[in-house]
């Protein structure tokens, strides 16, 4: 059996209507799942939920977003480079209708789950932002569905910006095994988007945590994804004068819905220079509502 692709590029991986389409069975794990959906002016797409709960998030562009009996009109963002978003979840189990005046792209992402929760909109004003690392270091990340801060069953979802010439996902680490209060068991898709047109470009590392596990170095760009079921993940590179998004997804089967991670052994101690340094004055590229 041949094992799934690990780096996914633009326009390899997509399936009907959709750009990008990561779900368990491609990539060969048991609970994360991540769509990229462009819709042209007036377009309107359906999809199940299945056995995933679900995020509406738009990349560029705005939607309503009907479910449940709800209706949800999402404001959304020029791009991921420029606002914060709003967002819709929908639960397991039930129908949702995206339907767009202007045309955009937007990012379904999604994750097996056991829990019925009710449909909801999250409002861009309260997406927290935070500032992480400092130096070269130093990145943003918008927690719109991390864990204890949007209510999902198994599904934990952020983004990250990274000013070109910093490295993030740094010090590497990862979430491959439960260890109760130490580290979670999560599966991870990276999605990525580079500012500065087609020329932009990053690159993402992954090295194994164990024998035959997971192993990338790969040159990313505009509409790439890296799946990560395994491995000590980071860094996460942005190249001079390209800032570079990424939107990371997470899920596992473990009973608690949290992030714990662990460093890796060689390279920890870099946490421990951060207080010595500034954050980047180019950080926050933005706040809720868009504004510096």
């Amino acid at each position: 059996m041949t094992s799934p692709r690990r780096h996914l590029p633009a326009g390899t991986a997509g399936a009907g209507p959709y750009d990008l389409a990561v779900d368990p069975a491609s990539a060969g794990w048991t609970h994360s799942s991540l769509r990229v959906l462009t819709l042209p002016p007036g377009g309107t797409h359906t999809f199940a939920t299945g056995d995933s709960e679900w995020i509406v998030l738009p990349l560029s562009g705005g939607c309503a977003v009907d479910t449940e009996g709800r209706h949800f009109v999402l404001q959304g963002r020029t791009d991921v480079f420029t606002a914060v978003t709003d967002f819709a979840y929908a639960p397991r189990d039930a129908h949702v209708t995206l339907t767009s005046r202007a045309g955009g792209r937007f990012a379904l992402t999604g994750a097996r789950c056991a829990r019925r929760l009710a449909a909801r909109y999250g409002p861009a004003s309260a997406v927290p932002v935070e500032l992480r690392g400092t130096g070269v270091c130093s990145r943003q990340v918008n927690n719109f569905a991390a864990a204890g801060v949007f209510d999902c069953d198994k599904l934990i979802a952020v983004e990250v910006l990274t000013p070109g010439g910093n490295w993030s996902s740094y010090p590497p680490h990862k979430h491959d095994e439960h260890r109760p209060g130490e580290e979670s068991e999560l599966e991870e898709v990276y999605y990525f988007e580079v500012a500065g047109g087609p020329a932009g470009s990053g690159y993402q590392r992954v090295s194994p945590s164990r024998p035959g596990g997971t192993d990338v170095l790969a040159e990313v760009r505009t509409g790439d994804a890296v799946l990560i079921p395994d491995g000590w993940h980071g860094p996460s590179m942005a190249a001079p004068g390209h800032t570079l998004y990424y939107l990371n997804v997470m899920a596992g089967p473990g009973a608690e819905r949290e992030w714990l991670i662990r460093d890796h052994p060689d390279h920890a101690w870099i946490r421990g220079t951060w207080p010595g340094q500034p954050v980047d004055p180019r950080l926050p590229l933005y706040l809720p509502g868009g504004d510096r």
